[in-house]
């Protein structure tokens, strides 16, 4: 495929901007990772080596797939284009092509001028920190090439509420993606209203040329379609825990067996990241209403942060990961 963007530049280092980092590098696209400071690398390039290896892990598993009924469901839909036709030597060269692109094209640099330059598009990536948020944007503005579109992977935050930070608000709109991207190749395309037409068309190209499946909303809206539909779900499996009702491992069993699904909420919440679910816990208004069910959900989310059990990356969260291979 021919690619209409070349440079991206993703602005944080953590679990869904490691992600995007690595989609864009697995299709062709010289990335390169903005981190703060040397601790933010050590944070962040085990979640390089951790991704990259499930990434290619999937694709190996997914020759296993071909001649089952089932693959066609189950192929990792990010990493394979298309399941039509496909052989165990094609899977095979794109493994090839992989491990050639995470060594060549995927960059850590701690100086951000040297980091927006000459990107052709910025991913900002950062946790659900509206003022952090702001503060980024007006370091970023005066340092962003006249060519570059900007795009806010935030979860649950407006494009309007940053605009006028940006520098740029015509050539900014939000790109949200879904955890295990290169699985769940969702992409939603939200513009704000001074969003240029053109720079949104070409923001849904660039999912496309990621190989995710672009996502158009018509409208701004909190939380997009995905997280409108995820976090008041996950909200009341947290509330039931907060409530002293049930337990995580329970509420998730419950969830499982009732729907089939392959994960509950606790297990979602640790793919997620505590510290994520956190901040936009601490959100809403009732987070601040001692003894209010949102306020116990932040106290209890507080003290497993406080204690490094942040999640899967931490290779702890609401469970214990650090005996999985």
């Amino acid at each position: 495929m021919s690619l209409s963007f070349h440079k991206v530049t993703i602005v944080g280092g953590g679990v869904l901007g490691t992600q995007i980092g690595l989609m864009c590098a697995y299709t062709g696209h010289d990335v390169t990772f903005w981190l703060r400071s040397e601790g933010s690398i050590g944070r962040t390039q085990p979640k390089i080596e951790q991704y990259s290896s499930m990434m290619l892990a999937d694709l190996e598993n997914a020759k296993k797939l071909i001649g089952n009924p089932m693959g066609s469901f189950l192929y990792p839909r990010g990493l394979i284009r298309s399941w039509d036709g496909i052989s165990e030597e094609a899977i095979d060269a794109l493994s090839v092509q992989a491990k050639k692109n995470f060594a060549n094209l995927v960059h850590l640099e701690l100086d951000l001028a040297k980091a927006l330059e000459d990107a052709d598009i910025i991913i900002e990536a950062m946790a659900e920190n509206p003022q952090a948020k702001i503060e980024m944007y007006e370091k970023m503005k005066d340092l962003i090439p006249a060519k570059t579109i900007l795009c806010t992977n935030s979860s649950t935050l407006l494009p309007s509420t940053f605009a006028e930070y940006t520098g740029r608000p015509e050539r900014y709109c939000a790109l949200h993606f879904a955890n295990t991207i290169w699985k769940n190749n969702t992409a939603e395309v939200m513009g704000h209203p001074g969003t240029h037409a053109a720079v949104y068309d070409q923001v849904v190209a660039f999912a496309d040329e990621i190989n995710m499946v672009p996502l158009q909303l018509h409208k701004e809206q909190p939380g997009y379609i995905l997280n409108s539909m995820l976090v008041p779900f996950l909200s009341a499996a947290q509330g039931l825990w907060a409530n002293e009702v049930s337990d995580p491992a329970t509420i998730d069993l419950t969830w499982q067996l009732a729907t089939g699904a392959p994960a509950g909420p606790f297990k979602i919440l640790d793919i997620v990241g505590l510290e994520t679910a956190y901040n936009i816990n601490q959100m809403k208004p009732e987070a601040n209403e001692e003894g209010s069910t949102t306020w116990k959900i932040g106290q209890l989310l507080k003290e497993k942060i406080d204690k490094g059990e942040t999640g899967i990356t931490a290779g702890k969260g609401f469970y214990d990961y650090s005996k999985e291979a």
